[in-house]
């Protein structure tokens, strides 16, 4: 890994895009997004990862400087566009719970990478953007759409608007607007709560999460009833209730 920078302690993945100077999106840090989300999944010592940007961007999005050159083979626009779609995914889909922590500018790209996450929080230098219509591209609505409402998400698609950090806690996109110095420990801390549970309720939870998203109200209920069921045959289920029961903390093995 030359761009993307993960460490593990206490069941915690911090994973850093350090890509200077604006962590732009290249192939390359696309292909190792995926490759290390990718391996978190299979990580049993990793209950919850933290994602957050080296520098002063978390992600300035696409690499404008390369797209400038064009795609001159058959199939290369096509083929990036699969990746910019997969990196994404491999956050919405990783099995384990990820942080967002927005030090600086999400744009583009780097807006869905933070869209992507479970839990956003932002510093006071952060901001999220679609600078798309200013530079000759498109792209980040549908991502903004899971975040915003449809005014405030056509007003950054036409006129390129960034809403700053301050504002983004204020219309509830994100659960805390910190000092920079504040926002590490802010999503520590977040991230310390989430690794001390059951890693198997976890997983589930985001599961769940991630698939009533997009069903009826109706048939989101029964899918969580169902892994309620599912979950209720691990072992962790059974300590979670004995420990409620007898008023004392439980240990979970992830079983």
């Amino acid at each position: 890994m030359q761009l993307i920078r993960t460490e593990i302690a206490d069941h915690i993945a911090v994973v850093t895009m350090d890509a200077p100077p604006v962590n732009a999106v290249s192939t390359a840090f696309m292909e190792e997004i995926m490759a290390t989300f990718d391996r978190l999944n299979d990580l049993d010592e990793v209950r919850v990862a933290v994602l957050t940007g080296a520098g002063k961007c978390f992600s300035a999005g696409a690499d404008i400087k390369n797209r400038a050159k064009g795609h001159p083979e058959p199939g290369q626009a096509w083929g990036h566009g699969r990746r910019a779609r997969e990196m994404s995914w491999s956050i919405v889909e990783c099995k384990k719970p990820v942080i967002a922590a927005i030090n600086g500018p999400a744009l583009g790209a780097g807006l869905g990478l933070a869209a992507s996450c479970d839990i956003l929080l932002c510093s006071e230098n952060a901001s999220l953007g679609l600078p798309e219509v200013d530079v000759g591209l498109m792209g980040g609505g549908r991502h903004t759409m899971r975040l915003c409402g449809h005014s405030l998400t056509r007003r950054m698609m036409l006129t390129g608007y960034r809403v700053p950090g301050a504002e983004l806690y204020r219309r509830g996109i994100v659960e805390a607007c910190t000092s920079p110095e504040g926002l590490m420990p802010a999503a520590m801390e977040m991230a310390r709560v989430i690794a001390a549970k059951s890693p198997i309720a976890t997983r589930m939870a985001k599961h769940a999460a991630g698939t009533i998203e997009f069903m009826s109200l109706r048939d989101g209920y029964r899918f969580e009833q169902n892994l309620t069921v599912e979950l209720g045959k691990t072992e962790d289920s059974k300590e979670a209730m004995a420990a409620f029961i007898e008023k004392r903390a439980p240990n979970f093995t992830g079983r």
